[in-house]
């Protein structure tokens, strides 16, 4: 990696065509043929990513990592539990409340689907410093943010 300046036209030129790649890279990856008639939609895989790499929580928890409403978490949770993906359980300290977690079934093939993309930004993102990753995820969510208008 070359230790040079990049001009922002230069950066933004280089992030332009490397997008579209990532992107298309990311969905040749493909669903595993186990979750493929599930009907995933984004909003699911974000979901299943925190109750894969962070384990069983609650709806309120699931909400606020999400930064969507618990009622929204609720729908998508009751959606799939309904398919099968997740499972519901009562806490055992309070049972007013519902730990979610993923169901074993399809713990595997969610765990190679999901796991792939998260070994790509580990390899990514473990050379640079704390501080150079915090620029970084910043950044993105800067862009995503910039985005969205």
């Amino acid at each position: 990696m070359s230790t040079d300046g990049l001009s922002v036209d230069d950066g933004i030129r280089t992030l332009l065509l490397l997008m579209p790649r990532m992107v298309g890279r990311a969905k040749r990856l493909g669903v595993p043929p186990e979750l493929r008639s599930l009907s995933l939609a984004p909003r699911h895989l974000s979901l299943l990513a925190y109750l894969l790499f962070d384990g069983p929580m609650t709806v309120n928890e699931l909400a606020g990592r999400l930064e969507v409403a618990p009622a929204t978490v609720s729908l998508m949770v009751g959606d799939l539990s309904r398919k099968g993906v997740l499972e519901r359980r009562e806490d055992d300290a309070d049972r007013r409340r519902t730990i979610v977690s993923i169901a074993e079934r399809h713990a595997g093939p969610i765990n190679e689907w999901l796991g792939y993309g998260a070994k790509a930004w580990r390899e990514a993102l473990s050379p640079l410093t704390p501080e150079q990753r915090r620029m970084f995820v910043d950044t993105l969510l800067a862009y995503e943010r910039a985005l969205s208008g």
